[in-house]
């Protein structure tokens, strides 16, 4: 029996890992993560509970990685802790999973095998060939797998454009090869879904940020996904047409484009790359800089320079920031608060609502239309995406030819299996979020993210007192101390008036009471919680603390 189940990446945007099994032996496509929502306070990352490839390690045939974005990769480090087995990749994306290793100190004892476009590879009871497509990053791959039971044709993240630099097309003659073959399941991104029509070209994307430059007179500041290589090499190309010395600033990018010069990927003169440090020896017409900073991350390089806060660079009037990238989902305040910021400053800035200087990585409905009619498959599994993305693209597989019943909408954890009487979604395994808190992993939860909450919202009140041993009477306090509530010298009277009701707590609660201690702290908590509600409608986290002396 072969299965396909997905520990992240269905119902959601990031956590990308599937595994795929046959009878004893199963290997993982991607290691994922997802960056925390608003409400995660604290939290660094999210990556998939692990529990089924922890119980079943001794199955693990290996890792394939399809490219280098963090909701692909992210997750490699925790993984490998939980399995020792090889992974793969090509180049570039094995190049910045080495350097996210070495980080973790797992680079010694990992193996890598490097992968290449159209080449075959036999792991187990699979045969895996690799499929050239186009992406936001280079380098990545789409994964042709033939099973006992037919091909399984996984798309990885991908859109279908023939203007791509560097050759970072998608091979659709490839994947119409594995039609031709006879696919027996197709999982395809559905990240877009909802647009219509075609992604635009990447010389296009080009073509805008030239006349951009050509018409500045200042600095040109371009701030992007550092993963995007092919970006990158643009405005760099860009740059040498405009006789202007390009600076990257910010440790990402300054990785990547490092890692990807190694490999062959991208071509800067040098003469024409300065460090950040020299901007200020040239005039200002002379200047590019790539930076990080597109999603507003606060410590990032842009966001210092729209804050005044960075070291060499202080935003001036006649400067050009390009924001060449998308607005992700939760991040539009941020972003915004910079660009407000960038503008105080007297600097022009151009992003996505307002100019077509993004290009999505992903398809569009003409091109998911194309996949499904290149690989004709038997069934179709929608994956990469929030649900509702799930949902329209299997409404799109059906407005193309495949059959509702051969529709297969599954969500994390379920089992999508197939033997000689076909497939179906049949069973589920245990999966789920764990949250990354420094060097935690998994000890955050639902109660330590509410009381987080609580604490931003309404501040903290700790109630510090000593109880007599012997007697039981108090020996000091009660003393309060409010954090994020009030202030003590404004509210006097409101912290007085709990002290007394904390004080006949203890009265009433006699010293050959059993448990005493735990019984006077739970009466606080809730004599003080009621009045703070009664009086100022607050809710803080109340933490008495009571010492036997």
């Amino acid at each position: 029996m072969l299965k396909i189940i997905a520990l992240g990446g269905l119902g959601e945007i990031g956590m990308n890992m599937m595994v795929v099994e046959y009878r004893d032996t199963f290997f993982i496509i991607d290691a994922g993560l997802m960056f925390p929502e608003d409400y995660m306070l604290g939290i660094d990352y999210v990556i998939p509970n692990m529990d089924y490839i922890r119980q079943n390690s001794s199955k693990i045939l290996g890792i394939v990685l399809t490219h280098a974005h963090e909701d692909h990769i992210g997750a490699i480090p925790y993984l490998l802790k939980e399995a020792n087995a090889p992974v793969f990749g090509t180049s570039f994306t094995l190049g910045v999973v080495r350097h996210k290793l070495q980080e973790h100190n797992l680079l010694s004892s990992t193996v890598f095998h490097e992968i290449s476009p159209r080449e075959k590879l036999q792991i187990g009871p699979f045969e895996l060939m690799f499929i050239r497509v186009g992406h936001s990053v280079i380098d990545g791959i789409g994964i042709a797998i033939k099973t006992p039971y037919g091909l399984i044709v996984h798309t990885g993240d991908f859109k279908i454009n023939h203007t791509s630099i560097r050759d970072m097309i998608t091979d659709v003659n490839r994947f119409a090869r594995c039609g031709e073959d006879g696919v027996l399941a197709l999982l395809s991104d559905s990240t877009n879904v909802e647009k219509e029509g075609y992604t635009i070209s990447s010389k296009q994307i080009g073509e805008t940020i030239s006349r951009i430059v050509s018409g500045s007179k200042g600095r040109i500041i371009v701030a992007l996904f550092a993963s995007n290589i092919n970006r990158i090499q643009q405005i760099v190309d860009i740059a040498i047409i405009r006789d202007r010395k390009v600076a990257f600033d910010g440790k990402s990018i300054q990785i990547n484009v490092n890692i990807a010069r190694d490999l062959g990927y991208i071509s800067i003169p040098e003469e024409m790359e300065i460090g950040i440090a020299q901007v200020n020896d040239y005039s200002d017409d002379e200047i590019v800089m790539i930076t990080t900073g597109s999603q507003g991350e606060p410590m990032s390089s842009l966001a210092r320079m729209a804050a005044g806060t960075h070291k060499q660079i202080k935003i001036k009037k006649n400067d050009t920031v390009i924001l060449s990238s998308r607005f992700i989902p939760g991040n539009e305040r941020a972003i915004g608060n910079i660009i407000n910021k960038l503008y105080r400053q007297g600097a022009e800035v151009i992003y996505e609502k307002i100019s077509k200087i993004h290009i999505s990585g992903h398809a569009f409905r003409e091109e998911l239309k194309l996949m499904i009619h290149l690989t004709k498959p038997k069934y179709f599994i929608p994956i990469h995406g929030e649900y509702r993305h799930l949902v329209l693209h299997a409404h799109l597989a059906e407005q193309v030819g495949i059959s509702k019943e051969r529709i297969l909408l599954a969500e994390n954890g379920q089992v999508v299996e197939f033997d000689e009487n076909g497939g179906g979604i049949k069973d589920r395994v245990t999966t789920g979020r764990l949250l990354v808190d420094g060097k935690g992993i998994g000890d955050v939860g639902r109660s330590i993210l509410k009381e987080r909450r609580l604490l931003s919202k309404d501040g903290l009140v700790v109630v510090n007192m000593a109880l007599d041993e012997e007697t039981g009477i108090v020996v000091y306090g009660p003393e309060i101390v409010s954090r994020g509530f009030v202030f003590e010298t404004q509210s006097g009277h409101l912290l007085e008036d709990a002290k007394s009701a904390i004080l006949r707590i203890v009265e009433d609660i006699k010293p050959d009471v059993p448990d005493r201690i735990d019984k006077i702290q739970s009466k606080i908590r809730t004599a003080l919680k009621n009045y703070f509600d009664f009086s100022m409608r607050r809710h803080p986290v109340i933490l008495p603390f009571i010492l036997k002396v």
